[in-house]
């Protein structure tokens, strides 16, 4: 073997048990991080195997005729608080974000301030993003897309190919293992099943949600933007578990662990319990004694059992599993007790 094509196997075995040791690493941070640091923690970890300057991912919708594409849930590293709405005031002609979100799957490269639309071209340079790669995946269950972009500035090289494979491979990885982190946490199958949740830490940010959700959201606070639930909901995480009311809707917010899960209501046969009748049943689904609930709430346990016993009666169930069913909380046995 000649000496040149010895030293280019060798490099191929460092970078292959490098990008091996990063996978295994992500695995670790999976089974150790909450849902809040894993993402930004599995791509620092990925930083040291391809360098980049800077950092965007989360969910997004795609664009359609009457609206550009919208960032929902998204995280950064490196980059302002600011980066998100301000990528979206030109949302709708970035090319580079069109030509990911048209192709998931595949990783898409560019090099240059190059877009023909002046106000994107001077957001890449305000944030000196010379050198993207990004990659999107479609997410099915929430009727979303998930992506990740890094940058690199004008200063250093462009991202070349066995890089944008290792990017390919590692946000495969990166992607399932958030999914199954999620799907935990909300206790739902795949397919459609996850586009009314949401799951969200004590301070509000996001760390995922469904397109009903988002939906529905916008519909009753027009002005909400994403990343961080409106204030109105904020204000009630403490409250978990309870129902609040938002416009037309009711939304359900569940403790699990340090995260809340939120999801749409819907009113099963017709059945409307009020609101203190919701907040029992949710309570005692989530394994909490009368004498626990009648505590948390100022109520006596004579009046625990007859909420109990009204919420049982309009919606048509015979146990605790069926109550907890019908109110669509995780069947999870992290669910904090509150005392």
């Amino acid at each position: 073997m000649e000496e040149g094509s010895k030293i280019g196997v060798d490099t191929s075995m460092v970078t292959l048990r490098a990008f091996n040791q990063c996978v295994l690493h992500l695995g670790r941070l999976a089974r150790e991080c909450g849902a809040a640091e894993f993402i930004a923690d599995g791509l620092q970890a990925f930083r040291h195997l391809v360098p980049f300057a800077s950092a965007w991912w989360g969910e997004m919708s795609t664009s359609v005729a009457s609206a550009p594409p919208q960032s929902w849930m998204h995280g950064r590293i490196d980059l302002p608080d600011s980066f998100a709405g301000d990528w979206q005031k030109s949302a709708g002609s970035d090319k580079f974000s069109h030509d990911t979100l048209s192709q998931p799957g595949a990783v898409i490269r560019d090099s240059g301030f190059t877009d023909p639309n002046a106000e994107v071209d001077a957001f890449a340079r305000r944030h000196d993003l010379y050198h993207p790669m990004c990659i999107t995946f479609e997410l099915p269950e929430s009727g979303l897309m998930f992506f990740v972009c890094l940058y690199r500035g004008a200063e250093a090289p462009g991202f070349n190919d066995i890089e944008a494979e290792l990017f390919s491979a590692f946000c495969e990885h990166l992607l399932q293992l958030w999914r199954f982190q999620v799907q935990d946490m909300i206790r739902v199958d795949t397919g459609n099943g996850a586009s009314d949740f949401g799951v969200a830490r004590q301070d509000g940010g996001l760390l995922y949600i469904g397109a009903g959700l988002c939906t529905m959201i916008q519909r009753e606070l027009p002005g909400w933007n994403g990343s961080t639930l409106p204030a109105e909901v904020i204000a009630q995480l403490p409250k978990a578990p309870c129902v609040m009311r938002l416009g037309r809707s009711a939304l359900a917010l569940t403790p699990n662990a340090e995260h809340v899960i939120l999801s749409l209501e819907t009113q099963p046969r017709g059945a409307v319990l009020a609101p203190r009748e919701r907040t029992v049943a949710m309570l005692f689904a989530a394994g909490h004694s009368y004498k626990e609930i009648a505590r948390i709430l100022s109520l006596s346990p004579a009046t625990v059992r007859t909420y109990l016993r009204n919420c049982y009666l309009q919606l048509g169930v015979k146990s605790k599993v069926e109550l907890g069913s019908v109110l669509r909380l995780p069947n999870s046995p992290e669910i904090v007790r509150r005392e």
